[in-house]
């Protein structure tokens, strides 16, 4: 429970889940799949240059596999929202499994760009389960207080799948060749299957959700609108929105052509300071979780701060005299960028007080679908405006600072109301605490 000063009481609120060893273990098997997702979903990082002789494409070509994957994943956030809701975790994130294991093996084999564009798809459909699936297998299994750090471990531990990629994958490429690489690494989706099938619980004993009404169009209306009339969700989805997409884009596809043909880097270069963004991810996602546990105002200034760094950077680096960067400002693009990520977990921390567990996952889609709506704008800017410019790699990033400057418009317009409703939520249960019987 929050104290008025904004810090975290040491106290569960009353009906938390308790937590403990065996929440860890559960919780653990989720965000194992999530972790499988996110080699899955940022394997074409590493892959790009590849695929695009693979598939004799050209740069807007390329970005449609990003695009079409991302669009698959941010349309699917609020319908499995939803299923979660309805179905709970560990349905949704057994379907995910083998969805977006399909996907890889279906990329490893395509003979044809359109058969590569369907299995990415496929895959953004599987991805698109895994993540609210954690989120609100974290809410079951752990008390609330500790909500925004087991928010931004999940994000970690999703930051060191994309790691596998740059470090594993990237030279699977390179040794055994394209099928054997994504064929093989389709396995690890296999393990995670079986591991979920046999251990996973939605929920410990004691703790079962209220059962839900009927499922029916009303229904799903109803949920949707509940969770965006609470200026809470509609702030978190443009917190998510504007922070994550500057890293999201550059780690997902534009990072290692833009360091090798702009920056004139090698691959393998290129390839140290991609995994620099991951490592900063990892370690700025544990320093921004404890921060917003114990101290809950701190959430803004941790967002807008952070897209203040990413913004001046980005100007730094694609403003500097000359054709090339120097290295030193490069690693500290990389570095900043690794901010992005945990930054874009604040979000869900706006979403998750202003809605209560039965429109958990409801919420938490409406909040993950901005910054992936963002990536997916931005990847296809990006590529329209290499093609249309001959490769200038200067104005086509400009298209960051478009999004940026929307997605603050928005967060300074609905933070005030966000908060109001905040502390309203927070006195109302404050109310019922204290005529909840001993």
């Amino acid at each position: 429970m929050r104290s008025a000063s904004g810090s975290t009481a040491s106290v569960s609120l009353p009906g938390d889940p308790p937590g403990g060893r065996r929440a860890v273990v559960v919780w653990g098997i989720g965000v194992a799949v999530y972790f499988v997702a996110v080699i899955f979903r940022t394997s074409l990082g590493v892959a790009g240059l590849d695929a695009a002789d693979r598939f004799h494409v050209g740069a807007s070509a390329l970005s449609t596999f990003s695009i079409l994957q991302l669009l698959v994943y941010a349309g699917m956030q609020i319908p499995v929202g939803l299923l979660v809701d309805r179905l709970g975790t560990k349905k949704v994130l057994g379907l995910g499994a083998v969805l977006f294991t399909a996907g890889q093996i279906g990329f490893a084999f395509s003979p044809s760009y359109g058969t590569a564009l369907l299995s990415r798809a496929l895959l953004g459909c599987g991805d698109a389960m895994t993540f609210i699936s954690v989120l609100r297998l974290g809410s079951r299994w752990f008390p609330a207080r500790r909500g925004p750090l087991v928010a931004q471990l999940a994000g970690l531990v999703g930051m060191a799948g994309n790691l596998v990629s740059t470090l594993v994958l990237a030279r699977l490429l390179h040794s055994v060749g394209w099928t054997a690489a994504f064929a093989g690494s389709a396995l690890a989706g296999a393990v995670v299957f079986v591991l979920l099938l046999l251990f996973l619980k939605d929920h410990p004993e004691g703790h079962e959700p209220a059962p839900l009404p009927h499922q029916g169009a009303a229904y799903v209306r109803r949920q949707i609108a509940a969770a965006w009339r609470e200026p809470g969700t509609r702030l978190g989805m443009w917190v998510h929105f504007t922070t994550q997409f500057p890293a999201m884009v550059f780690l997902l596809l534009w990072g290692m052509p833009f360091l090798v043909q702009a920056q004139g880097l090698s691959r393998g270069t290129a390839g140290d300071l991609l995994t620099l963004v991951v490592l900063s991810n990892m370690a700025v996602g544990l320093v921004y979780g404890q921060i917003v546990a114990r101290h809950h105002t701190a959430r803004l200034p941790l967002a807008l701060g952070t897209v203040t760094a990413t913004a001046g950077m980005w100007a730094a680096t694609l403003a500097w005299p000359g054709q090339r960067a120097p290295m030193w400002l490069l690693v500290v693009l990389c570095v900043v960028l690794g901010a992005c990520g945990p930054a874009s977990m604040i979000g869900f921390d706006f979403a998750r007080p202003a809605n209560p567990a039965e429109r958990q996952g409801t919420a938490s889609g409406i909040t993950n679908m901005g910054g992936f709506i963002a990536s997916m704008t931005t990847l296809f800017a990006i590529g329209v405006l290499l093609d249309a410019t001959g490769d200038d790699y200067r104005a086509a990033f400009c298209a960051v600072f478009v999004l940026q400057a929307l997605g603050i418009s928005q967060i300074l317009r609905l933070r005030r109301r966000a908060a109001r409703r905040e502390r309203e939520r927070l006195v109302a249960s404050r109310v019922e605490t204290v005529h909840v019987p001993a």
